[in-house]
């Protein structure tokens, strides 16, 4: 069962229109996405590089840049610790180019999902030190590693810390208390006490921030900052940050320059999955090219992903893309399977009941278990927590829904886990198996979603007759990319359209094409992927029906004409 409601913000949309030249059902669109006043909607339609907050405003990103800076004069040894997933690797690779380009005396180490795990841990700050490493700068993690920095402290060593989760807390009836690791310096907007307005950068912007900050000091030329906003926006898209202010720039200033990109790596992979000469859309990154870095964290290991972006080597290259696209086949296939099996699990046992969803897969790769958590989510619409057997404990990965804060909920659970962190929307664990019942009995006895936030709601931003679509507002309507998460692609809605024709296409038959007629008298196609037999027969057994839609333009044969693709129906 599905909720659909029309967001219904006001403003003067008339008034808006005719001063930016957009039609008003654009100007609606912006005012749902909470984008009002002159100075947001310009920055909106017309925000360039120049609108981005400077570096200057991150808490100890100057103390970073002294010792990095120091260090680097020294000839010191430094190493980075980066994460296996799409933020972490071109965090990493950010920092490893950056850092290079100074002269630096660095080399990197990204965590192996099985063996190391998420982040830094005891035995590699030991390796570090027997490697003779001086410093250790951490991205996208170490906010969580307070124990592990202690160690390395005492150990004599220098660690700067970038990372942009949560900071770890505790609730006491005298407020709560924020935990930062005993860093040398910790960059991290969402710290209490830093000013960067943005608090949802990613790491890898984290990480760019500091190449940015360390090239001003050594006067390099500004054009060479313009290296860096490929892998930004991948990560942004990737590690699904909101698509708002400086996030939304970022990504459309990095999708304007991936066709034409330098990086020999990324040319690699984007030829691999059949993209070249097109035009990338954030939905190609987060479901295409993202997904292929991703791949070699999850199955192999994450430094052939950093391999491929630093790839100097055309033929090099081409082999990394291939071998990442294979993996990554090779993971959509295990996807499936373990959603299956997850899906048989909880329609067979009391699961289904919960609110809060725990499943254990045990034979499942922990590497897939965020991805089917993922899933789970979408088709109950509950947060869920999938845990899988790892090396030494249970290992999950959460995925939560809009209201409920996954991470606020572990930290709750604090004394059942071995270790976890993450985001209000996700989070990553480990538990002992002993525990897991008492984790799953917590999280729902704690729980204070209602039926009601458990009805996936449809957002409609404007219910407008197909009759209204011209060319114009189609067009129009690009100006609103990149989409993504806080940016989401409009969605439009009309009732009572008489079903003219329903055909059934494509070589899997998962196409309708249909024919529909507005009470107005205007005909326009629709199209429809999914269940096609399934959304075919509705069609055909009901006189009009109510749909969801987007509107485009077909080109075919050289022809153009207006449809519209159609998401939900009823």
């Amino acid at each position: 069962m599905e909720k659909w409601v029309v967001t219904a913000k006001k403003a003067d949309f008339q008034g808006i229109g005719r001063k930016y030249g957009i039609d008003p059902v654009i100007a609606r669109i912006i005012r749902n996405r909470d984008i009002t006043g002159d100075e947001a909607i310009e920055e909106y339609l017309n925000g360039t590089l120049a609108d981005i907050p400077s570096w200057k405003l991150l808490k100890d990103i100057d103390k970073a840049v002294e010792i990095i800076s120091g260090k680097i004069d020294a000839g010191t040894k430094m190493r980075i610790i980066g994460d296996y997933d799409i933020d972490g690797v071109t965090a990493t690779y950010i920092l490893l180019k950056g850092f290079k380009r100074l002269g630096a005396n660095v080399d990197t180490y990204i965590p192996d999902r099985v063996a190391d795990g998420y982040g830094i841990h005891d035995h590699l700050i030991k390796k570090a030190m027997e490697d003779g490493i001086d410093t250790i700068v951490t991205c996208d993690n170490g906010i969580s590693a307070s124990s592990q920095i202690t160690y390395a402290k005492e150990l004599g060593m220098t660690v700067v810390v970038t990372d942009h989760h949560e900071v770890p807390f505790t609730d006491t009836e005298e407020g709560r208390t924020y935990i930062l690791p005993p860093a040398d310096a910790i960059i991290n907007p969402k710290q209490a006490d830093c000013t960067y307005p943005n608090k949802n950068i990613c790491g890898a912007v984290v990480a760019m921030k500091l190449v940015f900050a360390l090239y001003e000091k050594y006067r390099l030329p500004e054009e060479e900052k313009e290296d860096f906003l490929e892998p930004a926006a991948i990560a942004t898209v990737g590690d699904i940050m909101d698509l708002q202010g400086e996030n939304r720039i970022l990504v459309k200033e990095g999708l304007a320059r991936l066709p034409f990109t330098k990086n020999k790596g990324l040319k690699a992979l984007i030829r691999a999955i059949g993209l070249e000469d097109q035009k990338i859309t954030s939905y190609d990154i987060g479901f295409r090219l993202g997904p292929c870095i991703n791949a070699s964290g999850r199955l192999d290991t994450a430094m052939r992903s950093l391999a491929l972006l630093q790839s100097e080597d055309e033929e090099e290259a081409a082999k990394l893309a291939g071998d990442l696209k294979a993996l990554n086949d090779s993971r959509k296939a295990l996807t499936e399977k373990g959603t299956e099996k997850a899906y048989k699990l909880i329609e067979s046992s009391n699961l289904k009941n919960d609110r809060v969803m725990v499943v254990f897969l045990p034979e499942c790769h922990e590497s897939l278990a965020g991805i089917i958590a993922g899933r789970i989510r979408e088709k109950y619409h509950k947060p869920t927590f999938v845990l899988t057997r790892g090396e030494k404990s249970l290992k999950g990965s959460g995925r939560s829904t809009e209201n409920y804060s996954m991470y606020e909920e572990l930290v709750k659970c604090d004394s059942l886990l071995v270790q976890y962190g993450g985001h209000p929307m996700a989070a990553g664990l480990s538990i002992e198996e002993e525990n897991v019942e008492k984790f799953r009995q917590t999280l729902n006895d704690n729980c204070t979603l209602t039926e009601e936030d458990m009805i996936p709601k449809i957002v409609i931003d404007v219910p407008m007759p197909i009759s209204y679509i011209n060319e114009e507002l189609v067009e129009q309507l690009s100006i609103l990319e990149p989409f993504g998460k806080g940016n989401t692609k409009p969605l439009f809605a009309q009732k009572n359209l008489r079903v003219l024709k329903v055909g059934i296409y494509g070589k899997t038959q998962n196409t309708v094409k249909l024919q529909l007629r507005d009470p107005s008298g205007a005909v326009m196609d629709g199209l429809y992927w999914g269940e096609a037999k399934e959304f075919a027969d509705f069609a055909r057994s009901h006189e009009t029906i109510s749909v969801t839609y987007y509107p485009r333009i077909n080109s075919y044969m050289g022809r153009e004409s207006l449809q519209i693709v159609i998401q939900n129906y009823c």
